[in-house]
């Protein structure tokens, strides 16, 4: 047996014994009894925990529990050093002596940041390849000064390997720029600009998890959110902070977040975008406020065989205390009998009662006290505030100010109100109204960290949404200028962010490409300069350039060659998709089909559980998604389905990025100018 293979079975070995030590943590943790807890609540509590801490010890036996190795510099403590098994989860023995490192604990820094230029300690770096859930090879890299080995192989095949199904997790692929930003303080808002392939997406849920693991209770009790771009996307990151241990978080998108009614209307592109604008943010504010009205005259309240009156000027100048105080409309609304009730005692003493805290708190509650503060601060909720504004021209025009204009204003209202707000037809776009006027209302809760991704699509006014569900916490604002592919998205980061109401924050720029090869990205960076001026194209820095296919097809054989071309690669391992216009996925669905083609649908009516192989996908969703080989059909028409020539370009660039090793252009019509 030679040296490499006698150290891979004593690796091998390491690893039967860490599977064994988990499989004594997870007895261990199934013994315990939830039921001799000292309450009923106490035990349902402690349930919950073990069911979690059981379900986080649960082994795959598809993957191993470690992916690494560091070697310590020898210590006066340890002179020969100490070694640490680096995996996505703590694996101790029974003494309590760690088996494997959680990737996420402090000691395991190393293993994705030192350098021969600055070891941080460590003499030597081990990465193990992995199959089948056996180690079949190792590879060391010595972190000594003038000692290069060049490029990790096994780092750059974890890199390529061949995948289906949903995204799974890059813990042993982090590279050193991108494990700064995962280990960030939890105090940091950070804002990623990340071009294609270059593992922003990975690297925000890496931070989720680091997040959690660091700050476990301050998070547990505030919460976790990612925000995505689709119900697609989602469903394509799903997998991965389960995978990391982490099964706490929530995951939602900008519509499911604001869904506070059904969406049955769709607005002008024009309208949308208008309704997007901050500048509807104190027009709304000021239709909530305007609803305060001033006291027709005094407050009686009858009490026994008096009657206690407080001036209109009185309860004039409790309204405007109320209002300066910028607190929320019900919240003010909510102190307003207690301020008119404590005016009343005032009567009461001035007269030579000694009324008490009881009788305030009566006065309060008295009907007199009730109907008047419902007179003078009526009861709102934001959808009755909308249709008002949508439905009256006047109301939108006295609460428009200077912010609108009136042609803004007429694009804006119904041209046919409907009769209640119940019969509402709400738009996307109103759903994000709707939002702002409830924390207009009242205010929406805090989470203790928020993660959105695409954000550079987000209106100012989604991107408000988002802030307020991170005022009292922070955020990983995760995008690429280059891919924003909405009438409204943004062009810069710094407006972004201060829509988000994160002005104060870190701007890390990720360029260096891992997952998209070179000739896909150079052949999409041809695009760049006819999207915006100033944008940087990526670098791929894979040593596999991949493969880039551009193929004219005669428009009558388009379907058949596209199937010819699937089908000869059925037997290649790792996934494909298919992308095209929204406006020809039946076409080519219908074409597979003829042909028994077996193949999942990625668009919003079509989409299935099921992880196929082959995805039939539309340009629209095709937004934070990868695929070992990529075939897009017709770009022209991908181009064409959208609003404006420089959002067209950008959709086209989005989807050219999505391929891991191979991209397959079939087109019939000519290819837009700058990819000719």
């Amino acid at each position: 047996m030679s040296r490499l293979d006698a150290e891979l079975a004593r690796e091998q070995a390491h690893l039967d014994r860490a599977r064994a030590e988990l499989a004594r943590m997870r007895t261990a943790a199934e013994s315990l009894d939830a039921s001799r807890a000292s309450d009923a609540v106490s035990g349902e509590v402690l349930s919950r925990v073990l069911a979690r801490r059981i379900l986080s010890l649960q082994d795959d036996p598809r993957t191993t529990l470690f992916f690494g190795r560091i070697d310590t510099a020898a210590t006066s403590e340890h002179p020969g050093g100490e070694a640490f098994h680096i995996g996505r989860r703590h694996v101790s023995d029974g003494a309590g002596d760690p088996v494997v490192v959680d990737w996420r604990a402090p000691v395991s820094t190393g293993f994705y940041r030192a350098s021969a230029a600055d070891p941080m300690g460590l003499v030597r770096r081990r990465r193990f390849g992995v199959e089948h859930g056996m180690l079949t090879a190792l590879e060391d890299e010595p972190l000594v000064a003038g000692v290069g080995t060049g490029p990790s192989a096994l780092l750059a095949a974890e890199i390529e390997r061949p995948r289906t199904g949903p995204m799974r997790d890059i813990v042993s692929t982090i590279q050193p720029e991108q494990d700064e930003i995962v280990r960030s303080d939890v105090d940091t808002t950070i804002c990623v600009q990340g071009a294609p392939g270059t593992g922003k997406t990975a690297v925000g849920l890496h931070r989720a998890a680091w997040l959690l693991y660091s700050f476990r209770d301050r998070l547990d009790r505030a919460g976790v959110l990612v925000i995505g771009p689709n119900r697609a996307f989602l469903d394509h990151i799903g997998a991965v902070l389960p995978a990391l241990g982490e099964i706490r978080v929530g995951h939602a998108t900008i519509e499911s977040l604001v869904g506070h009614a059904r969406v049955r209307a769709e607005d002008h592109p024009r309208v949308a975008a208008l309704k997007g604008d901050a500048r509807l943010a104190p027009v709304l504010r000021r239709a909530v406020w305007s609803s305060v009205g001033r006291p027709a005259g005094p407050l009686v309240v009858p009490r026994g065989v008096r009657k206690w009156r407080v001036p209109a000027s009185e309860v004039q100048d409790v309204l405007d205390e109320l209002v300066a105080r910028d607190v929320r409309y019900e919240a003010a609304r909510a102190l307003l009998p207690q301020r008119l009730a404590h005016h009343v005692l005032l009567e009461m003493e001035a007269s030579g009662e000694a009324p008490d805290d009881r009788v305030q708190d009566a006065v309060a509650k008295s009907s007199a006290v009730r109907a008047y503060t419902a007179s003078v601060w009526p009861a709102l909720d934001a959808t009755s505030v909308l249709h008002r504004l949508w439905s009256d021209p006047a109301a939108l025009a006295a609460a428009a100010g200077d912010d609108l204009t009136p042609e803004e204003q007429a694009q804006l209202g119904w041209p046919r109100p409907p009769r209640s707000k119940g019969s509402a037809r709400w738009s996307r776009a109103d759903l994000v109204l709707l939002d702002e006027l409830s924390d207009l209302l009242s205010r929406t809760p805090s989470l203790g960290h928020v993660i959105v991704d695409e954000a550079q699509d987000l209106s100012p006014m989604q991107l408000r949404a988002v802030g307020r569900r991170c005022t009292t916490g922070s955020a990983t604002v995760l995008g690429d200028l280059a891919q924003g592919t909405t009438p409204w998205a943004t062009g810069s980061w710094s407006e972004a962010m201060a829509h988000l109401g994160k002005p104060s924050h870190a701007l890390v720029e990720l360029d260096r490409g891992f997952r998209v090869p070179g000739r896909v990205i150079d052949y999409a960076a041809r695009l760049l300069p006819h999207m915006s001026d100033g944008l940087t194209p990526p670098r791929s820095v894979r040593d596999n350039p991949g493969v880039l296919t551009v193929a004219h097809v005669d428009p009558a054989s388009l379907d058949q060659r596209l199937a010819q071309l699937l089908i000869g690669r059925a037997g290649e391992p790792g996934s494909t998709g298919v992308i095209a216009a929204g406006g020809d996925l039946d076409r080519i669905a219908a074409s597979f089909d003829a042909r028994d083609l077996t193949y999942g649908r990625l668009d919003l009516d079509h989409g299935d559980d099921a992880d196929h192989p082959l995805q039939l996908v539309p340009a629209t969703v095709a937004k934070g998604l990868e695929f070992d080989r990529v075939v897009v059909v017709e770009p022209a028409a991908i181009a064409a389905a959208e609003p404006d020539g420089r959002t067209g370009l950008r959709r086209l660039y989005v989807v050219l990025t999505r391929a891991v090793s191979e991209l397959t252009v079939l087109h019939a019509q000519p290819l837009p100018l700058p990819l000719q």
